[in-house]
């Protein structure tokens, strides 16, 4: 008898009728004789609509106000799963995230994960009960509801295979497993069968949406065995582990992208040890994500920096900047927005010379500009106009040879 954790997310349960196949995929893996832990999200479209419904009321609703609301939407699905696992004669119990013991910091719309007090789901594992957790919400320190931010559902799951130390985790999508990249933009994208730990957390972080990164970290620091698979049809996912067979002639192993991207630039730093600890501190301790960092200088001038976030924490950085320019002694600052990244990310790129150069040569020879770099051991993005994000991908995709071949169609 093991402890198998399942997450679904909200396309797998945006339905009556697809609660009740949820329920019996839970039911099969509880009939091996498994304890069974399960993590949801909203149903369907619903965060998106209770977004909708307080724009109407501000455009710039309280986070605290949002968490209270978003909160809600995993309440929902909980209840009508437990529902449907009862009628089909298997006693179960919804528990909110603070039911559920997940404690976070307190920070509201993206807080993380401190500790998971274990003994309410222990006590119901004991009644021989299947737990169905509400993913994406927590409760802090200061006993304020709280939720997790985008893929926050995965998050939840990963932490609470880790925390009760199950013999595996399961992330039911609407897609089979995951991808070279992005099969709804990339038609030519094939599914992997394995891939590392390292690999996902790359393409995670660099906008592939079906994992958030979180959870790989979870997955990698406490070795969960994770596999991604399909809630729809009855076939084998992905799975993440630490060490995977890698096909000799793919030196990349994915292409992801991401919109949304704006880039700030701050002009005349005065003294650029002080300023860039002070610009990146202050952005950091507002819980604002700086993502790739160049700083030039010219000989003469004072130095610049250029950095970019996400488009939607635009206007708290901007009310940062102007508050605080005096005490972070720069010029003047200007911001660029309708950009995206594009990334190639891969384990093979090591010991493989090279990768960079055909990248951007590839990129170059079809005019599209690129606007700022950032590599790592595994992976290389790059800014460029959000206009081109898509084209770039499929170039990037073909080039590194990750298109299904005709045989495999």
């Amino acid at each position: 008898m093991g402890l198998v954790v399942q997450k679904f997310g909200g396309t797998s349960v945006g339905t009556i009728e697809r609660i009740k196949n949820t329920a019996k995929r839970v039911i099969a893996e509880k009939k091996k004789g498994n304890d069974v832990v399960v993590v949801v999200s909203a149903m369907g479209k619903t965060t998106d609509q209770l977004v909708s419904l307080a724009k109407e009321l501000s455009p710039y609703p309280s986070k605290r106000e949002m968490d209270m609301l978003l909160s809600t939407g995993e309440q929902v699905t909980i209840s009508l799963l437990s529902i449907a696992l009862a009628e089909a004669g298997f006693e179960a119990v919804s528990l909110t995230g603070w039911q559920a013991g997940i404690l976070t910091e307190n920070v509201h719309s993206n807080a993380r994960i401190l500790n998971i007090d274990q003994t309410n789901i222990r006590h119901h594992l004991i009644a021989n009960r299947i737990i169905v957790v509400a993913g994406f919400q927590g409760v802090s320190e200061n006993n304020e509801i709280t939720t997790l931010g985008r893929g926050g559902s995965d998050t939840t799951a990963v932490a609470l295979a880790a925390a009760l130390h199950a013999d595996k985790c399961m992330i039911y999508t609407d897609v089979t497993g995951v991808f070279t990249s992005d099969p709804r933009y990339i038609p030519t994208a094939r599914k992997l069968g394995a891939i590392s730990y390292d690999e996902m957390l790359e393409l995670s972080n660099l906008g592939a949406g079906v994992l958030h990164s979180r959870a790989v970290e979870f997955a990698k620091n406490y070795n969960v065995p994770l596999e991604v698979c399909s809630s729809m049809v009855n076939e084998d996912g992905t799975f993440i582990e630490e060490e995977v067979q890698v096909e000799k002639s793919l030196i990349v192993r994915g292409v992801a992208f991401e919109d949304e991207i704006t880039r700030i630039t701050v002009f005349g730093l005065k003294d650029k040890l002080t300023n860039l600890s002070g610009i990146f501190t202050t952005l950091a301790n507002n819980n604002i994500n700086v993502d790739i960092i160049i700083q030039n200088q010219t000989d003469g001038e004072n130095p610049y920096l250029s950095f970019t976030i996400k488009h939607e924490d635009l206007r708290d950085t901007i009310q940062l900047l102007e508050s605080k320019q005096d005490e972070l002694c720069f010029d003047h600052f200007e911001y660029e927005s309708g950009l995206a990244k594009v990334s190639i990310v891969g384990s093979g790129m090591i010991s493989n010379p090279g990768v960079a150069a055909k990248m951007f040569d590839c990129l170059t020879k079809n005019e599209i500009q690129i606007r700022m770099v950032s590599t790592s051991e595994i992976k290389v993005s790059t800014v460029l106009e959000e206009s081109y994000m898509v084209r770039a991908a499929q170039l990037l995709h073909t080039a590194f040879g990750l298109d299904v071949v005709e045989q495999q169609v």
